[in-house]
């Protein structure tokens, strides 16, 4: 059973998200949240797998949740999605940044937020297509950082095609059935490469081989 916790400040959404997620046989809403503070509290509380978080409330917005959880040790683990009501790349940047593991927009469709739910629950990234293209789009735009370039250069060639691999948002059994290994092996050439660039999660190990050039976007 996946637990989530749900933090809106209107009633109203966080009625309605749910609803949509507890009709799932394996997903259970575990508490509620009116804002980021609250929200913070009841994670500590119930431990849940998956904190789903509109980007702006009262008393502490959702990237305030995301930073919170990701420097609580207790909370390791802890999967943030982030909800908006548009992908603005400043706030996408800065929920990346945070470690905010997926990003969807309010109006994605309920079998894309129980989709979601379920990717982050199981380790990976999840970016709302719309999402993806303005991270992207941003990221060209920005300088890199030096430190991070060099740190690309303490991968393996194979840990490189990995990387490359998760970028294109393959799942962990895609990239191992692309790369002709094991999914056990792919996991740890993953783990590997989160660790040599000291990516957080899978969406920071993402932003990272777009920032440092090691994925060129398509079309560019």
């Amino acid at each position: 059973m996946i637990r989530v916790l749900v933090a809106d400040d209107q009633p109203l959404l966080r009625s309605g998200f749910r609803t949509l997620l507890e009709a799932e046989r394996d997903i259970e809403v575990v508490a509620e949240a009116a804002d980021g503070l609250r929200a913070l509290a009841l994670a500590r509380a119930h431990r849940p797998h998956i904190v789903l978080t509109d980007i702006r409330m009262p008393g502490a917005d959702g990237i305030e949740v995301a930073r919170g959880i990701a420097a609580d040790a207790e909370l390791n683990g802890v999967g943030v999605i982030m909800l908006t009501g548009y992908g603005r790349p400043e706030h996408v940047f800065e929920a990346l940044r945070a470690g905010a593991a997926g990003f969807l927009l309010k109006d994605s469709h309920a079998e894309d937020v129980r989709h979601a739910v379920r990717v982050v629950a199981a380790g990976e990234a999840v970016l709302a297509p719309a999402v993806t293209r303005t991270v992207i789009d941003q990221m060209l735009t920005q300088p890199l950082d030096i430190l991070e370039t060099e740190r690309l250069g303490e991968l393996t060639a194979r840990e490189r095609e990995t990387v490359c691999l998760v970028a294109r948002g393959l799942s962990t059994d895609q990239i191992a059935a692309s790369m002709v290994i094991s999914p056990l092996t792919a996991k740890t050439h993953i783990k590997r490469a989160k660790s040599k660039l000291r990516a957080r999660d899978r969406a920071h190990l993402v932003f990272l081989a777009y920032e440092c050039g090691l994925v060129a976007p398509q079309g560019r």
